[in-house]
Formats: C-alpha cells, structure tokens, sequence
C-alpha cells in the first residue's frame, strides 16, 4: 500500500485518485465516489478465473471471485476519490482487495467518454497459484452448486456483478453465458 500511496503521491499535489472497478467495485465501492464513470481499459479483461478459498469458498471447496487479467478489454466504472479523502479511504480499500497479496495493483489507462484518466486497478497474474486457468462448464456448475464463504456463494456474486454492470449500461455477454449454467440447479 505505500508503493502504491506514493505513486499517486507522484501524480501531483492536487491530485485524485480514480480506482477502476470491474466487479464488486461497481455494485459495492465501500466509498464514496465524487464521480464516477464507464470506463473501458484495454489489455485486460473481467472473468471469473481466480479461486477465493474465504470470501466465496473454502479451502475444501473452493469458490471463485473475478480477476482483470490480461488480454482482451474490459468495461467496468472509474470511481474518483477525491485528494482530501485519498489517505483516510486508502487502508480500507486495500484491506478489501488486498487482504493477501493476491493482486498486482496497476495504474492502467481508462477511456471515458470525458476523456482518459489513469486508475489504480487490482489485476491478476496468469502465474498465480490462485489463477484457475480455464474451466469447463460442468466446473462451473459445480462451483456455483457449492461453493459459499464468509460473503456468500460464488453465484450469487456474479449474479449481482452481472446486474451491477447492466446497472451501468454494461453487458458481459461471456459473464451472462456462464451464468446461464446455473439455470438448471
């Protein structure tokens, strides 16, 4: 967190700083946005490839959170905080994303339609031991059917991912697919 504090301390004297959310930042910030925007980052795509052992799953069976991985674009929000409250907000967003060192926060380029803003996002390395690599739609099926931790089940978070994004004007055909695996449980 204190790489990450002075690399936007680098940014300017003034200066916000703007998160992009491709998940649970987008129905569920824990912060007030001073403003917020769809953004679109290319080099990186949202899906459901990273094992959560707690907060969606257990270490015996576990669930599945999103992952910004690279390739691909993704279409997700950019949320300003502005500079005042960067310091106060700071532990708690890196205690959400970051309570194992599990991502690799990046400040990656997200288009708006109010032009470009350069964001911190929690992205994920394809070397990862909590990377899935891909599944097949049965272990989709599977997960979805058993996988629950502290937060809940695996599906019933990428159901209010789905509808946070549509919230948003944002549909993930590849997200909509995979859950329509579940209609059958």
């Amino acid at each position: 967190m204190a790489d990450t504090l002075a690399q936007w301390r680098s940014l300017g004297p003034r200066a916000d700083l703007w998160v992009f959310g491709y998940a649970s930042l987008v129905w569920r910030p824990e912060f007030e946005a001073a403003e917020q925007r769809i953004a679109r980052v290319h080099g990186f795509h949202r899906c459901l490839h990273m094992y959560s052992r707690v907060n969606r799953g257990t270490p015996e069976r576990p669930g599945l959170v999103f992952a910004l991985m690279p390739g691909g674009s993704c279409t997700g929000m950019a949320l300003r905080l502005p500079h005042e409250k960067v310091e106060a907000s700071m532990p708690a967003l890196w205690a959400r994303e970051m309570p194992n060192p599990v991502y690799d926060p990046k400040w990656l380029l997200c288009q708006t339609a109010k032009g470009p803003v350069r964001a911190l996002a929690f992205t994920l390395s394809p070397r990862s031991p909590n990377h899935t690599g891909p599944l097949s739609d049965e272990r989709y099926r599977e997960i979805f059917q058993h996988a629950r931790g502290r937060y809940g089940t695996t599906l019933d978070y990428a159901r209010q991912t789905l509808e946070g994004l549509r919230a948003h004007g944002i549909e993930d055909r590849a997200l909509a697919r995979i859950l329509k695996l579940a209609d059958d449980l």
